[in-house]
């Protein structure tokens, strides 16, 4: 496919689209939130061109569709909460509320 350029190469089109670059290789992340700390140290690590995770309430979750999997946010967890994407995990709506609100990539 000649000249093919993904809908979905920037933040701000996989935003829009709720589309995950398909040219990503590696799969998404989520966080176990029965686990998680809420130490904000996933966001911090988070690279601001893929600005994936995002307080949700008192939850920190990662939008898959942000998320490259590049596993910056992996190593510096200090209760290893942060695991591939399942099989039929879906994100929920009101997820996406989170860039909109208060967006710590902006």
């Amino acid at each position: 496919m000649e000249g093919t350029v993904s809908s979905a190469s920037t933040r701000a089109e996989r935003m829009a689209n709720r589309e995950r670059n398909p040219k990503w290789q590696n799969p998404a992340l989520h966080i176990d939130m029965s686990i998680c700390i809420n130490c904000d140290t996933c966001i911090r690590h988070c690279p601001p061109h893929f600005g994936a995770i995002f307080n949700h309430g008192i939850d920190v979750v990662i939008i898959p569709e942000l998320c490259s999997g590049c596993l910056k946010c992996v190593d510096p967890c200090p209760v290893d909460c942060i695991h591939p994407v399942e099989d039929g995990m879906e994100t929920p709506l009101d997820w996406w509320d989170a860039p909109l609100e208060d967006d710590p990539y902006r």
